[in-house]
């Protein structure tokens, strides 16, 4: 058998994310149009456009909601209002909060904008007044009252020397401000529902204003009169000049006169003539199929593609619109054809699979009817519309430009992704399932059927033919070559082996079922029924080396089943809806890696024909691509076991020549306190230690020393060590003063630790000699007595009465002090059995 070169996983890390960013209708663009700033609940996220990464993500500290934001012309102030009547003033490159101070409205504040100076901010309160701010010198200015109900707009004039402002409120009325006298110059009356929005001409003399009310008007400031009222016949929530200095006569423009594009509730852009009140382009956008068939009208933001916020990028010459599902959609002008688009809102995540020749896109199927194709280079995104009703379910062919998706709207659809522009599109379609289809999958060898489970119970295989026909206006219609009752409730997962031969599904009936594909156009055999799982079966999968088959299920646990005799082999408990990722070793049945990057369930998960990525989507509205790292975790263990050892043996190398400051250094960088340890025992044993001890730590650097401070902290909890740890910290308080020894790292945490353990030496060190002065009386007087000697039998009678007595009666006495002291060091106690052995040679002991 050849030797496999199966590598097992253990680490994944996070590679990017594709998440919420866009939960507010407005948006601003920086200066040098490379950003985008967008408001979602606490945070004002910026987005940057050639990534589509969020680079800065500016969050609120009182974890109140942003009622409203404004970006300086010059890009370099930011500031926000929240819920808490609080203005916030940011550097937003360093995400940092420069300046705070209350807003003085009584409510929050509903719109804000900068002047061209970036030096006056006026805000626009739910109170109804208008309040002006000096940014520079940081005062309040003016306070405008005579507003009636909200303000939510504020706009300066383009020319700052007159000083102008205007404002609109929930009253209908464009109000002219002068801000040198704070009056209210006048008030342009002639729209019947709350203004939206202001663009201004060029020259200043002439403006105009779009309104829910299907109208937009041309004002002539200097006369404060309506010049041209033009019916749009929809709400506009934005309109935008067009450069009178650019060629646009591809959309209509072939005067100079003044012409607007809007944008409102029909979600398409289109150019009006002002002088003739003539719509002279409109955007075209392929048209969603309706849920059955019935449209109310189609107003009032009905269509989900509906723009609430427009706004120009004058120096690359495009357009930004905002739609109601909070998508970012840039538009090139004057072809009006989209170069970019971001998704800012995904809802709650269903599944999602890797798509394209290489995997660089993703398929995602969110609580909605609409596919979405992200480019993970760009974050870009392409809407597919098709389904009438909430994609539940996504499977992709092995070549990568062929996928499939079921919805609740009982139908399959099979669609292609161009391999060289990216575009997909709809080519097939299957619909004769009686109720929503939950699951689906594809055949694996080739693209040549898909296998669907639904809520009625039923599988359905459908053969797709070699090349779909293209037809004009109509796809390919799929037909089920077989129908099967498979289970008594719905059917919640279906998959395919390996081999294209056999057919798993899992269902709410707790039960899952091994089918016989056979040859085209037979019919599914039963082979089997795998049971135990408590609650309904969420999904089944086939190994793809061995014949094994795992099934997961609500009541919390993983199951593995032999395909032989249908028998569970390994069952493993513990996954849950608590959004995290386990990684899980088959062998052992352990789960060796835990990844956290979501907080509600995770709905699908998907991995790249070359296993090096995986995808995760999740329930919070948040898309994780992970990367492998196993290889490159072991390369780098590997490198640094060798780099170790290395060091280890130059660290031998500078001991055994004696060049204790390399050796020292050596010993720090591999952060080893106990050889570092052993170089300090190394030079204190030594010839003329303490001198050389001071001259080498002396010489290291302040992060050295910092690193010997950490250690002996912890050297000095140890009696063998203490000696050694005091002998550094004596060289360290005698050559640094106190003020350049608490600026080390955790000095201060280190030198209190230092004191109690001192402490406790001191007072063992007491204790020994004490001890050891008493056994320098005790030997004295041993020595005294052990010399009372005679040569006759008599005296030497008589000496060996006289000696044994003192001696045996002062060990006594030196053993219940050792006992009433507790000495227990094995040396005291050695030097005991060395006195008794020195008495009893002399004799003195003998009996």
């Amino acid at each position: 058998m050849a030797k496999s070169n199966l590598q097992f996983k253990t680490n994944y890390t996070v590679d990017r994310y594709v998440m919420v960013f866009q939960c507010f209708p407005t948006l601003q663009i920086s200066k040098d149009e490379k950003f985008i700033f967008c408001t979602c609940g606490t945070r004002v996220n910026v987005l940057q456009i050639v990534t589509g990464k969020i680079v800065h993500s500016i969050e609120q500290d009182d974890q109140e909601d942003i009622t409203s934001f404004a970006l300086s012309l010059d890009d370099e102030i930011l500031v926000t209002a929240s819920k808490a009547l609080l203005l916030k003033q940011w550097d937003w490159k360093q995400a940092q909060c420069t300046r705070s101070w209350r807003a003085i409205h009584n409510v929050p504040i509903a719109s804000m904008t900068f002047d061209p100076t970036a030096t006056l901010l006026a805000t626009g309160g739910c109170d109804g007044t208008i309040k002006l701010w000096d940014v520079v010198k940081q005062y309040c200015t003016h306070n405008l009252k005579g507003s009636s109900g909200v303000v939510h707009l504020v706009e300066f004039h383009p020319d700052i020397s007159l000083l102008q402002l205007f404002s609109s409120a929930s009253d209908c009325g464009i109000r002219m401000w002068d801000l040198r006298s704070s009056q209210c110059l006048c008030v342009l009356q002639s729209h019947y529902s709350p203004v939206t929005s202001l663009a201004f001409t060029p020259d200043g003399a002439s403006m105009v204003s779009s309104g829910r009310d299907k109208i937009c008007i041309v004002w002539d400031l200097k006369s404060r009169t309506a010049r041209r009222t033009v019916p749009v016949y929809e709400a506009v929530e934005s309109v935008v000049l067009l450069p009178e200095d650019e060629d646009f006569s591809e959309v209509g423009v072939k005067t100079k006169e003044i012409h607007f594009i809007t944008a409102g509730s029909k979600g398409v852009l289109r150019v009006w003539d002002a002088s003739s009140a003539r719509c002279v382009f409109t955007q075209t956008l392929p048209s969603p199929p309706s849920a059955g068939g019935s449209e109310e009208g189609g107003e009032e933001y009905g269509d989900p593609r509906s723009l609430t916020y427009c706004l120009p990028l004058p120096s690359s010459l495009r357009l930004a619109t905002v739609t109601a599902e909070h998508n970012i959609l840039l538009y090139q002008l004057p072809s009006f054809t989209t170069q970019q688009q971001f998704v800012g809102f995904n809802d709650e995540v269903l599944d999602v699979k890797f798509l394209g020749k290489g995997d660089t896109h993703i398929v995602v199927a969110t609580n909605s009817s609409q596919l979405k194709v992200f480019d993970l280079a760009t974050s870009s995104c392409k809407i597919l519309y098709g389904h009438t009703d909430t994609v539940l379910s996504l499977d992709v062919f092995k070549k990568g430009s062929l996928f499939v998706s079921c919805a609740k709207d009982k139908s399959v659809r099979v669609w292609r992704q161009d391999p060289d522009s990216g575009q997909v599109s709809c080519v097939a379609q299957g619909c004769s399932h009686a109720n929503a289809v939950g699951s689906i999958t594809c055949s694996r060898m080739k693209e040549s059927f898909v296998v669907s489970g639904s809520q009625d119970c039923t599988i359905k295989v459908w053969d797709l033919p070699e090349t779909i026909p293209e037809t004009d206006g109509d796809m390919f219609q799929l037909t089920s070559r077989v129908t099967e009752k498979a289970h008594d409730k719905d059917v919640n997962s279906v998959a395919v082996s390996p081999n294209d031969k056999l057919l798993v599904s899992g269902s709410q009936d707790r039960l899952a079922k091994l089918w016989s594909l056979g040859a085209p156009g037979a019919d599914l055999a039963l082979l089997g029924v795998f049971r135990g799982h408590r609650r309904g079966v969420w999904c089944v999968q086939f190994s793809p080396m061995d014949q094994v088959l795992a099934s997961s299920s609500a009541d919390g646990s993983v199951k593995l089943w032999s395909l032989q005799d249908f028998s569970c082999l390994k069952v493993g408990e513990g996954c849950g809806s608590d959004g995290l990722v386990k990684l899980w070793t088959i062998k052992t049945n352990e789960c060796v890696k835990t990844l956290d990057a979501h907080q509600d369930k995770v709905w699908g998960l998907h991995a790249t024909r070359k296993d090096d990525r995986v995808v995760t989507a999740s329930a919070d509205s948040n898309i994780t691509v992970w990367t492998d790292v196993t290889e490159v975790e072991q390369a780098e263990e590997q490198a640094k076991q060798e780099d170790q050892i290395l060091k280890k043996q130059e660290l031998s190398n500078l001991l055994h020549e004696k060049k204790y400051l390399k050796a020292l250094g050596l010993a720090i960088s591999l952060d080893q306190p106990h050889t570092v340890l052993k170089v300090i025992k190394a030079i204190r044993q030594g010839e003329d230690g303490a001198k050389q001890l001071e001259k080498t730590v002396l010489k290291l650097r302040q992060d050295q020393k910092e690193s010997m401070l950490r250690y002996c902290a912890v050297w000095n909890t140890n009696a063998r060590s203490c000696l050694d740890a005091q002998a550094v910290i004596q060289v360290m308080l005698t050559h640094l003063s106190p003020e350049e020894l608490l600026q080390y790292q955790g000095a201060r945490a280190h030198l209190e630790g230092l004191i109690p353990y001192t402490e406790r030496h001191m007072q063992r060190i007491g204790r020994l000699l004490q001890a050891s002065m008493f056994l320098d009386y005790m030997w004295q007087k041993m020595r005294v007595t052990g010399g009372l000697k005679h040569n006759t039998h008599q005296s030497q009678s008589r000496a060996y009465t006289n000696t044994t007595q003192p001696c045996l009666m002062t060990f006594k006495c030196f053993f219940k002090y050792i006992a009433f002291r507790k000495i227990q060091n094995k040396k005291h106690i050695h030097f005991i059995v060395s006195t008794l052995t020195v008495c009893h040679n002399n004799g003195c002991c003998r009996s």
